[in-house]
């Protein structure tokens, strides 16, 4: 089993211990907001990718009742869980490597926290498909974990049952990489989050806009 297939695995496993630490979790609702401000169209399309149990979906509907929401994730119990948390939203089982299959356009792309997970080679694509995805014009937003890419590693989860292989970014190389891809940055964020094993990440935000062809 890879690296890749282990961590969703995990994830699928933690469903419901993830929902209970990250439902409420209020540390990125002024990111969340700004998202929510760039998008003035009324009845706005958004496309969540790696959605877990449904807590950014949620926070969005309720600052935005109007927004048409699909989601996905690979891990069917997080769908699940998503679904029951949001029921007027739509949620599929699909792996964010294989969204360049997809025939559909959004306004937003929302990309809470699955980078972390993603090789450098996949988040590259990730980007680009969601530039395929995005109407001109359309805001995306993502967040991963800065440092230096070399020291990603595999790490322990929570309750010491499962191994997830976890990786860091640099800003400069995502920036790069929006820019390749057609796209503005808009905001950049820093966020301290303290780990459970007490140790601080810095989590990166990134919200940047489709230019036109």
């Amino acid at each position: 089993m890879d690296n890749y297939q282990a961590t969703f695995e995990a994830y699928d496993k933690l469903a419901a211990a993830y929902q209970d630490k990250f439902m409420d979790l209020d540390l990125y609702n002024d990111t969340y907001d700004s998202f929510c401000q760039l998008l003035d169209k009324p009845q706005a399309t958004i496309f969540e990718i790696g959605c877990g149990p449904g807590n950014i979906t949620k926070y969005l509907l309720a600052k935005r009742p109007d927004f048409k929401i699909e989601a996905i994730d690979i891990a069917p119990n997080m769908i699940e869980l998503a679904q029951r948390n949001n029921p007027t939203a739509k949620f599929e089982v699909l792996d964010a490597r294989h969204i360049g299959n997809l025939n559909r356009r959004y306004d937003g792309i929302m990309i809470g926290f699955c980078m972390p997970y993603l090789s450098k080679q996949d988040c590259a694509k990730l980007i680009k498909d969601c530039n395929g995805l995005l109407q001109t014009g359309g805001i995306l937003y993502f967040s991963c974990i800065e440092g230096d890419y070399e020291k990603s590693n595999v790490e322990t989860s929570s309750d010491g049952k499962h191994r997830i292989m976890v990786y860091y970014y640099e800003a400069e190389y995502l920036l790069s990489t929006l820019f390749s891809n057609e796209f503005e940055l808009i905001e950049l964020f820093r966020k301290p989050y303290q780990k459970s094993n007490g140790t601080i990440d810095t989590h990166l935000i990134f919200i940047a806009k489709k230019m036109d062809a």
